[in-house]
């Protein structure tokens, strides 16, 4: 073990050695001849070390990463479209080189010994090395590493801003995504389908949606809903059966400011029974031609109304036990 830290760390140094008889300037300029042709440049130990010793006077973003499937990185594969997709749209939209930014990705399996130095034990790992010389130069030589246990894939756009808060005063290209044909493709068709289907249906569809009768009823059925506690029930998470003291099942609990499910239910069937008493007297009875028919009808429809009217005003008596009014025969 010692004698491989001890090859490691010589290793690192006659990289570190070979990489110092080129100027800064010149590295930069053998890595910015590679991106432009394909981009970011994959590294290994030794170009790694070349591209990131000091002095520089550019600025260096390395992913460390461990794309084979035996080390079952997922979010390195994830991460790994946008990556590319950032570095290329830097490089293409700074040609000239203005920023100085060079984009670079060193794999495990070409990098162990690096991995091993920087006592890595996790990937991805997103490196920004900033210049040491140079007018942007900083103090700090220490590498400024980007932050993944946000619990999900970062977009390219995300990285760029963190990029731009490190590289002030230079220019910073904006992100050019390609064209999704597919995305396009299904989108035309699904909306071409739709309005096919409408064109072609709307002699069917257009009188359900005129229909006044169905329109009044839908209205009805919402109003009486959320009337009857629906809402309530949703907010405060109700349970659907009541118990009394003595293990009983209570469909009706005391109090204004306790509820269950079934209580919504039955008062909502109760309002819709009320309701369609009301509409059948106004609407259907005077319609009759029939008076023996339409004097049953009144009969059956009020004593309904009656009934429903008594229980409403029992159940009332029940959530406030002060309630003064009652009706035959739930007195």
């Amino acid at each position: 073990m010692r004698f491989a830290k001890g090859f490691l760390s010589a290793a690192l140094l006659v990289a570190g050695a070979l990489a110092a008889k080129k100027s800064s300037e010149e590295r930069f300029n053998d890595f910015q001849a590679k991106q432009l042709v394909s981009t970011p440049v994959k590294l290994s130990d030794v170009t790694y070390q070349s591209l990131t010793t000091a002095p520089r006077d550019y600025s260096v973003t390395v992913l460390l990463t461990a794309m084979d499937a035996r080390y079952g990185c997922q979010l390195c594969r994830d991460f790994q479209p946008e990556w590319e997709l950032l570095a290329k749209s830097w490089v293409k939209g700074d040609k000239k080189a203005e920023s100085r930014m060079a984009f670079a990705t060193l794999d495990f399996a070409n990098g162990r010994d690096t991995f091993l130095s920087l006592g890595l034990q996790t990937a991805p790992v997103l490196l920004h090395f900033r210049p040491t010389s140079g007018p942007h130069a900083v103090a700090a030589p220490e590498p400024v590493r980007y932050d993944f246990t946000s619990g999900y894939t970062p977009k390219a756009e995300q990285v760029r801003s963190w990029l731009v808060r490190h590289t002030p005063d230079r220019p910073h290209p904006e992100i050019s995504r390609p064209i999704n044909w597919v995305r396009w493709i299904v989108s035309v068709t699904a909306v071409l389908g739709i309005v096919t289907f409408a064109v072609t249906a709307a002699p069917y569809i257009l009188p359900v949606f005129q229909n006044r009768n169905i329109w009044a009823a839908i209205s009805i059925i919402t109003i009486l809903l959320f009337t009857s506690g629906h809402m309530f029930n949703h907010i405060r998470g109700v349970p659907y059966l009541g118990q009394d003291n003595r293990g009983g099942v209570v469909y009706f609990t005391g109090g204004f400011q306790s509820q269950v499910g079934i209580e919504t239910q039955l008062v909502a069937t109760m309002y819709g029974m009320m309701a369609f008493c009301a509409i059948s007297l106004a609407a259907k009875v005077p319609r009759m031609d029939n008076p023996r028919a339409q004097q049953v009808a009144v009969i059956i429809w009020g004593g309904i109304l009656l009934l429903t009217s008594s229980f409403f005003l029992n159940i009332f008596r029940i959530k406030n036990a002060g309630y003064p009014f009652s009706l035959p025969p739930f007195m």
